[in-house]
């Protein structure tokens, strides 16, 4: 069975890596991509320290770090006042402790430069417009089934489809993912269109009432990266819908003249709406494992998502090469992530509703706390998220 490749169900970030990975240890794949191409909808994405220490260690970081730009700090305003709450440098004593940066990228500028480490590799094969509806357990092997009607033999298979896994109701079985009540809003603002003060070199969160707003700088510093986000109690599915300028500019009323000068700029705005999961035990079932958001779906709100999918990809990867048995190999590294994303999964909803979202008195408790949070004790709490795999060694 160790001559059948490994079947990666979705072409998107955590399913490229997962090939790439694989290929690190010598294993082929075949990724099966169910749209026509391989492409990434959306604006830009935060690469933490974690996510691009794992890239650079499966051979694709060269490749993503052409594109990435390496943001000088982050930063929390207040989005009715408009004054700094806190500010971690992303150089100094930030790079002595993580060495690998953090960094902002394009979507599809990631999904590009894991797309190229593909191609270059003997080990991998793209199959595009090919939709896994199913898989079916043999005695030494899985056969994938696509929409198509083809079948495809590997000594496993992988499900990296996302938030709307398909194949996950064949592992879990846990119907669909929660809504959380919050839409965002995304665009791209020519650097001519920002106002001055948010003209910087850094990744800006202003943090208001039931809503924030974030900006930083994406393609060759060409553009901002603006992402806002209301908790309006939405629950239908949007998906990268177009949204009038001035509907927008309504559900955030409440901010304060700086985000508001900011929130001003943006326009042809984009509307999706956001969901998770409960941290699920099943992950496995037979020769079949999730991935990815299809595994732990998360809000964005500790910008690790992406991350997790590919410490993820590198974590399966090592255990397909170290396991005779795919089943027992899939098992160890369900064991070795869950705990993990589960943490990641609790921390980004509790962001969301301590530090990104309150209002009167929460408020006040919130920037009390990070007023009071120093350098050192910041990276201090950072350390087990930033670290890849939550390793403290």
């Amino acid at each position: 069975m160790n001559g059948l490749p490994v079947l990666i169900a979705g072409g998107g970030i955590g399913g490229l890596a997962a090939a790439v990975s694989l290929a690190r240890n010598g294993i082929r794949s075949v990724v099966l991509e169910r749209n026509p191409g391989f492409q990434e909808i959306g604006a830009g994405i935060q690469l933490g320290p974690n996510a691009l220490a794992v890239l650079d260690r499966i051979g694709a970081g060269a490749r993503v770090r052409e594109r990435l730009i390496p943001v000088g700090y982050l930063e929390i305003r207040d989005a009715l006042e408009g004054r700094r709450l806190i500010r971690l440098d992303l150089q100094g004593a930030f790079r002595r402790r993580f060495s690998a940066g953090y960094g902002v990228i394009h979507r599809g500028d990631l999904l590009t430069a894991l797309y190229e480490t593909c191609k270059a590799s003997e080990l991998i094969a793209l199959a595009s417009a090919a939709e896994v509806t199913g898989w079916d357990e043999r005695p030494d092997r899985v056969e994938a089934r696509t929409a198509d009607g083809r079948r495809w033999e590997g000594r496993c298979v992988i499900a990296a489809d996302g938030l709307h896994s398909w194949l996950r109701q064949g592992i879990a079985g846990d119907g669909d993912p929660i809504p959380s009540g919050h839409a965002t809003f995304r665009c791209l603002v020519p650097p001519e269109r920002m106002p001055e003060h948010c003209r910087v070199d850094g990744a800006v969160l202003w943090a208001g009432p039931d809503c924030h707003l974030v900006h930083y700088p994406l393609k060759d510093r060409k553009v901002y990266n603006a992402v806002i986000t209301v908790n309006d109690g939405s629950t239908d599915v949007a998906r990268g819908e177009t949204v009038p300028d001035a509907q927008v500019r309504r559900l955030f009323d409440s901010v304060g003249d700086q985000a508001r000068a900011f929130l001003n700029a943006g326009t042809g705005w984009r509307r999706w709406t956001l969901r998770d999961r409960e941290p699920a035990d099943t992950w496995v079932k037979g020769r079949a494992a999730l991935l990815g958001d299809a595994a732990h779906p998360m809000l964005q709100y500790a910008a690790q998502g992406a991350c997790m999918a590919i410490e993820d990809a590198a974590v399966l990867a090592d255990r397909l090469a170290e396991h005779e048995d795919p089943q027992a190999a899939l098992d160890v590294y369900a064991t070795e992530r869950q705990g993990r994303t589960a943490r990641v999964q609790r921390l980004s909803r509790w962001m969301a509703t301590e530090v990104y979202h309150p209002g009167g008195p929460p408020a006040k408790r919130r920037d009390a706390m990070l007023l009071g949070l120093d350098e050192e004790r910041l990276l201090h709490h950072l350390t087990w998220l930033y670290t890849p795999f939550g390793a403290t060694a």
